[in-house]
C-alpha cells in the first residue's frame, strides 16, 4: 500500500441527487483513508458502487448497504472494517456504565433515566458519523424532551409482556441497552444481534464482550444486514419474533427495516441522525424518539 493517496472526489464518480447515496459514499471515503486504499482499489470498488446504485431490484437501503459492505471486504481482504471502532466503543461505554449504573439506581425514575441513556447510546454509530461525543449526547438527552414520546406506553407494555424481543443496533450502544434491560428487571428478554459483521452493528462477539448475555437471552437474527430484514432472518429468530409480546427496535437501521410493518408490538427507540429519517418522522434532526404506531394505552 502507498502512503500518499488521492481520495477520489465523490461528486466526480456518479451524479448523486439522493442524500442517502451521499451518505453511503461518505462511509467508504472514510474507510479509504483508514485503510490507505490504493487508487486502483478505490476505482474497483466505486465501479461496483455505481453498478449497485443503478440496480432496481434492491428492496431497501439495507440491502444496498450489505452489498457494498461485502464488496469492500472482498476487495480489501478484511473481515470486519469497523473492528477497531467497535472495540473502542465498547470500552468507552463500559466505563460510562460504571459511572451511570449507580445514578440510575438512585434516580427518582430509574426507568426514564435508563431509557434515555439507552437512546443516547444510539449516537455511537460509525456508519453514520465519522466522530461523535457520547458524553455531550448523554447530557443532552437527560434534559431534552422526546420529540415523539410513547415511553409511558412502552413502560405499560413491558409490565404486561411475557416475552420481549430487543433488536440491537451498534457496538458501544449495546452497553446502554444492557443497563436499560437490567433496570426493567424482566426475565423474558431476548436480545438480537447480527449474524456477522456489518458496519459497526452488534454481533455475538460484542454481546459477550460487554456481558449482555448475562442479562438477556442473546440470539442471532441469522442475517448480516444493518437492519432487521424479516424475510431474510433465520427460522429460529422468527420464532422468537412472532412469539414476542413486545419488540423494542433500536436505531435508524432497524427503523428503516421495520417502519412499514403494521405491527403495534414494535417500539422504535432512536436518535434521529439524518434529514431523511427526520422528515419521515416529522421531527428535527438530532431529536430523541420513542415511537409506536398504535400509541394509545
Amino acid at each position: 500500500m502507498t502512503t500518499d493517496l488521492k481520495i477520489i472526489d465523490m461528486d466526480t464518480i456518479i451524479p448523486i441527487d439522493d442524500r442517502c447515496k451521499k451518505c453511503f459514499l461518505r462511509t467508504y471515503q472514510r474507510l479509504f483513508k483508514k485503510f490507505n486504499v490504493e487508487n486502483t482499489e478505490q476505482e474497483l470498488f466505486l465501479s461496483f458502487f455505481q453498478k449497485v446504485l443503478n440496480e432496481k431490484h434492491y428492496d431497501s437501503h439495507t440491502e444496498i448497504t450489505r452489498e457494498l459492505h461485502h464488496a469492500f471486504c472482498k476487495i480489501l481482504k478484511v473481515d470486519d472494517p469497523f473492528a477497531e471502532e467497535k472495540a473502542h466503543s465498547n470500552r468507552i461505554a463500559l466505563e460510562l456504565y460504571k459511572q451511570w449504573k449507580p445514578k440510575v439506581l438512585a434516580a427518582d425514575n430509574p426507568f426514564d433515566m435508563a431509557l434515555r441513556l439507552s437512546i443516547a447510546g444510539n449516537i455511537m454509530d460509525y456508519g453514520a458519523n465519522n466522530s461523535f461525543d457520547v458524553h455531550e449526547t448523554v447530557e443532552k438527552v437527560l434534559k431534552t424532551s422526546f420529540a415523539i414520546d410513547h415511553s409511558e406506553l412502552l413502560r405499560n407494555k413491558i409490565e404486561k409482556a411475557r416475552r420481549i424481543l430487543y433488536l440491537g443496533d451498534n457496538a458501544g450502544e449495546i452497553v446502554f441497552d444492557k443497563l436499560f434491560i437490567e433496570t426493567i428487571m424482566h426475565d423474558g428478554v431476548f436480545y438480537a444481534v447480527k449474524d456477522a459483521p456489518i458496519l459497526n452493528d452488534v454481533t455475538m462477539t460484542d454481546a459477550k464482550e460487554v456481558g449482555i448475555d448475562l442479562t438477556a437471552n442473546v440470539i442471532s437474527n441469522g442475517y448480516d444486514a444493518s437492519s432487521t430484514v424479516l424475510n431474510k432472518c433465520s427460522e429460529d429468530f422468527l420464532e422468537v419474533y412472532h412469539s414476542s409480546d413486545l419488540i423494542i427496535s433500536k436505531g435508524q437501521g432497524n427503523f428503516e427495516g421495520l417502519m412499514n410493518e403494521n405491527d403495534n408490538r414494535i417500539f422504535f427507540l432512536l436518535m434521529v441522525k439524518c434529514d431523511v429519517i427526520a422528515e419521515m418522522l416529522n421531527v428535527e434532526k438530532g431529536s430523541f424518539v420513542v415511537y409506536n404506531k398504535n400509541n394509545e394505552l
